[in-house]
């Protein structure tokens, strides 16, 4: 069932032009700092209208989203914040065309160590390419992973590929921050990046 998933990180790059005008649109949406339904139908139509937006991963990851919470025809708060938090981080990324955003200066281990997941206790923190949180979980728990608030008991802290150079200023950086207090102290915990953990992932699971 994941597989399918994990095949929208290969797709093909979004024109430039289209990835100018995207963000133009989410900036004005978010404008007023809220999102309402219109606006959310809005942005729906038009990157349905732009199909070749759909083979960047990123923009993959948000029709999904906003179709999931358009399925029932009511969206309800914990939506709404998913997809504005979803739309600020994009708007405030500096990625190349078609690629995972960058995030030179997030503070990953390097070089980022093999991951295990049976045993293992995983912290996720961040937007992910990939899904929502939970769909993130769902897969660490399926290969034997563990999910936990952070702690000293903390294996791997992932970090979604919606993280940007602002990451300090971000609703995450407090977590990030404390993760490298813990790593310096040396307790047994790695940072590592959403693609590093796809990586891993998807190996057990085409297996």
């Amino acid at each position: 069932m994941h597989t399918k998933v994990l095949n929208q990180f290969n797709r093909a790059r979004i024109d430039q032009r289209q990835v100018a005008e995207l963000i133009g649109i989410a900036r004005g949406v978010i404008a007023d700092g809220t999102l309402n339904d219109l606006e959310i139908e809005f942005l729906y139509k038009w990157l349905i209208a732009n199909a070749d937006a759909a083979q960047n991963p990123l923009v993959n990851a948000l029709i999904a989203r906003i179709k999931d919470a358009l399925a029932d025809g009511v969206i309800d708060d914990e939506e709404r914040q998913d997809l504005l938090s979803t739309l600020h981080e994009l708007t405030g990324a500096d990625f190349e065309t078609g690629e995972a955003l960058k995030a030179a200066t997030l503070p990953l281990d390097d070089p980022m160590p093999a991951i295990v997941f049976p045993h293992r206790n995983f912290t996720f923190t961040g937007t992910f390419t990939f899904g929502k949180r939970k769909d993130v979980e769902a897969v660490t728990k399926q290969l034997g992973g563990n999910i936990t608030p952070l702690n000293m008991k903390t294996h791997f802290l992932v970090i979604g590929e919606y993280a940007t150079d602002s990451w300090l200023q971000s609703s995450f950086g407090t977590k990030i921050v404390k993760a490298v207090e813990m790593r310096e102290k040396r307790r047994p915990i790695a940072l590592v990046s959403e693609a590093h953990w796809y990586e891993a992932a998807g190996r057990l699971i085409d297996a």
